[in-house]
């Protein structure tokens, strides 16, 4: 549990210099900056309204300021770089130091101020995806507004007016600047901490980057062939955990600014969508699901009680979203006999490696035998390993850890899951009988047919 104070001790953080004037300076807010991709305890507020802050995954909360009863935020667009798991950092663009860049938290019914300083080589300008603002704070530069220049910094000044889950990026040139990282979450509390009030509230915005191979910065003009899914710009295994105790009642918020849907799947328990970024969803209009198919810019909000301890996965399930780096063109060598070619193709290329024979599985076995090289900052394109062997995930992939007991404002990771006895699949190690089969007659059916010939016409 942190407030702003205390924001600045956590590591990573720093108040940077603003690119205004100092005298301008005085007059903003300070820049908090952080560059940690480990998830940070909520932030509960020390000033303004009480609500029951979110915890966002592999991420933070931007602290703010209280000036005659706004709640004021100071945003910083600029280049950051983010590890994407431990082996790779991609150079990317975000907000503060990071990206996705911090969450902003308010409670319906705050005026708030948000000053944008631009630190990119380009023009900017934020928009506040799904929030009900004045066409001149919509954030479209060109259309409601003039661009941020490098340099420049601009405000915008609203009330949040409607309690929910939202998103922040620019509307200016979209395609390169969206591709690069610039995102955020947004979350408006309702003025009633207690209603829809849960023990743990996570939130996270899946993103997509083209990073290839030995190389640091997105393709910004990918289309759908992005080699690495992310969880708030983070892979697998660098997810972090979502913790719970059991019998508590957990929400995870998730919003989709990549190029398709995710369908996001839960093990072990069945939940609700019970918010949406167009408002809060009547009881009458839920049904129990295990999988919210997420939209490209939706943002959904997924209710349900932990009553079922274990390691469970979380996941998009669409399969080629569940790996890291890897190239689309491979062909299926699935069956194919490789052993009297492996000799030839060694004597062109030394580190030369044959797989695929019985199914991509076999990359992990061998890295666990022996060293695999890797070309320069990429990933194993499946990776992880569990109490009981290789995972073989990558991607949108993490776990929701449910615990007998947990402590309350506890995120930290509670470690593998111990299986009560009997509870756990094992191998059987007895006689199989051979399977009785059904034999097919040779005998041909007799068929006898009725045939009635019509003897008018029928309308």
């Amino acid at each position: 549990m942190i407030n702003r104070r205390d924001f600045f001790k956590m590591a990573g953080a720093a108040v940077a210099a603003s690119t205004v004037s100092k005298v301008a300076m005085a007059a903003l807010p300070e820049i908090v900056s952080s560059n940690s991709p480990d998830t940070q305890s909520p932030m509960h507020p020390a000033s303004g309204r009480p609500y029951n802050p979110i915890v966002t995954l592999n991420g933070w909360s931007l602290p703010w300021r209280m000036k005659n009863g706004v709640k004021e935020f100071h945003l910083v667009a600029e280049p950051v770089k983010r590890e994407i798991a431990p082996g790779m950092v991609a150079n990317l663009w975000g907000y503060n130091g990071q990206s996705p860049g911090p969450t902003i938290e308010v409670v319906e019914g705050d005026r708030v101020r948000i000053y944008v300083t631009n630190r990119l080589p380009e023009k900017t300008a934020v928009h506040w995806h799904g929030l009900p603002v004045p066409n001149g704070m919509d954030g479209v530069s060109g259309l409601t507004q003039p661009a941020i220049m490098p340099g420049k910094t601009f405000v915008y000044e609203f009330e949040a007016k409607r309690a929910g889950s939202f998103m922040y990026h620019p509307h200016a040139d979209e395609m390169t600047q969206m591709a690069m990282g610039m995102m955020g979450l947004w979350i408006t509390h309702p003025k009633n901490p207690k209603f829809m009030a849960v023990d743990r509230d996570y939130a996270f915005l899946l993103a997509s980057y083209d990073v290839d191979p030995g190389s640091y910065t997105p393709k910004v003009n990918t289309m759908l062939d992005f080699n690495l899914w992310t969880f708030n710009s983070r892979v697998f295994p660098g997810i972090s955990s979502l913790v719970a105790a059991k019998g508590e009642r957990v929400r995870i918020r998730v919003g989709n600014l990549t190029m398709t849907n995710h369908p996001i799947h839960m093990h072990g328990h069945e939940f609700e969508v019970v918010g949406t970024d167009g408002g809060w969803v009547p009881k009458t209009a839920r049904w129990p699901e295990v999988t919210a198919d997420i939209g490209v810019g939706q943002m959904r909000a997924l209710d349900f009680v932990a009553n079922n301890p274990g390691d469970w996965s979380l996941h998009c399930h669409k399969s080629h979203h569940t790996m890291n780096v890897m190239s689309h063109q491979i062909p299926n060598m699935i069956g194919v006999q490789q052993s009297d070619l492996v000799d030839k193709i060694t004597n062109l290329v030394p580190d030369y490696m044959a797989m695929g024979e019985t199914g991509m599985a076999e990359m992990s076995a061998m890295a666990e035998m022996m060293e695999m090289p890797l070309p320069e900052n990429t990933l194993p394109m499946m990776t992880g390993t569990g109490p009981f062997g290789a995972i073989d995930m990558g991607g949108m992939f993490t776990t929701i850890k449910v615990r007998d007991t947990w402590p309350r404002n506890d995120f930290s990771d509670p470690g593998n899951y111990k299986h009560p006895a009997g509870t756990q699949a094992y191998e059987f190690t007895g006689e199989i009988d051979e399977a009785e089969r059904r034999v097919e007659s040779t005998e041909k059916p007799q068929v006898e047919l009725n045939v009635i010939k019509p003897t008018h016409h029928q309308h």
